[in-house]
């Protein structure tokens, strides 16, 4: 019988809010310490020789074995794999990413984090979301149900009607925009 790796626990395992977040990971050595405790965690043990002692690399995010000299990635075979940017970025990318309810879009992403560029921010975020993506996952199946909210608000439905012109007083979308305007919903008349 194999056994099962206790669930993380918040605020213990992972940070919940921005200040635990900042104090969990307040520099690039704080972030590498977590990756080498996640990717270890009964300790570091070399790939090459079985070896159990190492030490960080004075540049970059390497260890190097004491037995056999080997270099060991800590970012290896991750998302974090050959980048320049800081794994406190990846890090709150990560974090900010998760904790969105409604998603991030890259722009966002750009700003809140200060990246240079929109391309450096639309890359981290596609690489989040692919590591995101359970690997041989169920599609969703059976029968769909829906409120008339939700198809005001982004039907596919609503989408095609407001791209032909379609203005029908029986469209949800017609009657949420116009209570929205200041008008009453059920005062709405068609155009």
């Amino acid at each position: 019988m194999t056994a099962t790796a206790p669930e993380p626990f918040g605020g213990l395992d992972y940070p919940r809010t921005l200040r635990e977040f900042n104090s969990f990971f307040p520099d690039e050595r704080a972030c590498f310490d977590y990756l080498a405790r996640l990717r270890w965690p009964d300790g570091f043990l070399c790939a090459a020789c079985g070896g159990t002692r190492a030490w960080r690399m004075s540049k970059g995010r390497n260890l190097r074995c004491a037995v056999c000299r080997a270099d060991v990635s800590v970012t290896a075979e991750t998302i974090f794999a050959d980048t320049r940017l800081p794994l406190q970025a990846w890090f709150a990318a990560a974090w900010y990413a998760a904790s969105q309810k409604p998603g991030v879009s890259a722009l966002g992403l750009q700003r809140v984090l200060g990246l240079g560029s929109y391309e450096t921010a639309w890359a981290l975020l596609l690489k989040l979301r692919r590591a995101m993506v359970r690997p041989g996952r169920e599609l969703l199946q059976g029968e769909l149900r829906s409120t008339r909210a939700t198809w005001a608000l982004g039907g596919a439905a609503n989408r095609v009607a407001a791209r032909s012109g379609s203005r029908s007083s029986r469209s949800p979308a017609r009657r949420f925009r116009a209570g929205r305007s200041g008008g009453s919903a059920s005062a709405a008349s068609p155009t």
